[in-house]
């Protein structure tokens, strides 16, 4: 089973957070799985980094691609296509990482594992 891994839920797994679902550490952790995350997330991360609303996640910054490879994930880069979905949906949804994450999710076909209520509006598979 393919998977992508909404922001929180990366940086969940990454500090070993209790906030990560039982269920969604055993997909993650399952070698069957095919664990993604989006380039948009590493943006999303370092900008929160920049403006103080992330300062525990230095390493995450530092370190993204090591970490990433060291938990055997792969990277889903952002297309043209991911781009002109995520400007386009007609939810009344702002923040532009969520919506490119539900661009990918849709257009890709995978399911995204967030806790986030509000992509409940995109009409994608979310994972919990």
């Amino acid at each position: 089973m393919k998977l992508l891994l909404d922001t929180h839920a990366l940086l969940w797994w990454f500090f070993d957070d209790n906030r990560l679902s039982a269920k969604l550490r055993a997909y993650i952790r399952n070698p069957d799985n095919e664990i993604l995350v989006s380039s948009a997330s590493a943006w999303e991360i370092s900008t929160k980094r920049r403006l103080g609303k992330l300062p525990e996640a230095g390493e995450a910054v530092d370190q993204f691609a090591e970490l990433i490879a060291k938990a055997r994930m792969g990277e889903l880069s952002v297309t043209i296509e991911h781009a002109l979905l995520a400007g386009a949906f007609e939810v009344d949804h702002r923040d532009p990482f969520d919506r490119m994450l539900a661009a990918q999710s849709r257009i890709e076909k995978i399911p995204l594992a967030t806790r986030d209520p509000a992509f409940a509006h995109f009409g994608i598979e979310v994972l919990w």
